[in-house]
């Protein structure tokens, strides 16, 4: 994973790969300045299942905004969940096949320049009928997804503009 980060207009591209469906991934990167910043994320699928939802999870100092001036929106996903606490939000309601890219924008707030994001996603039970598996998605968006093992990986930042 790389990302860059353009300093005039406060926004971040994340860019990488996930090869795993067993283990949540926690990204941490170095922003340029604490304070609101848009994102731009986009992650390949590498594994062998598709990605029925997505669910971030933002670390102690970073929290996501869902106000008028921000976008929440992913070209996968019709539909996100975000809670009160503005700590959790998910993208569900579509699919990212294997081989294919996922892209979500979403704005963060963080109190310090270090932000820690957790990732988790939703691949369908193989016995699952399609509506069990709805309803374990839509149960996932507002409940959260069971935690997993988790794979930590430090995001280089490189500063353009």
């Amino acid at each position: 994973m790389a990302a860059g980060a353009d300093l005039s207009r406060r926004v971040l591209m994340i860019s990488g790969a996930i090869d795993v469906n067993s283990h949540d991934i926690s990204v941490t990167f170095e922003l340029p300045a604490p304070g609101r910043w848009e994102i731009v994320k986009s992650e390949s699928n590498l594994t062998d299942e598709p990605w029925l939802a997505w669910q971030m999870v933002a670390g102690d100092d970073t929290s996501f905004i869902d106000d008028s001036d921000a976008m929440v929106v992913s070209r996968q996903y019709a539909n996100t969940f975000m809670t009160p606490d503005r700590k959790r939000l998910t993208f569900y309601d579509g699919e990212v096949r294997p081989g294919e890219a996922v892209l979500k924008w979403f704005t963060i707030e963080c109190r310090r320049r270090r932000a820690i994001i957790s990732h988790a996603r939703f691949a369908p039970r193989p016995q699952s009928s399609p509506e069990e598996t709805k309803g374990q998605i839509e149960q996932a968006a507002v409940a959260g997804m069971p935690p997993k093992p988790v794979i930590e990986t430090i995001i280089p930042v490189t500063v353009v503009g």
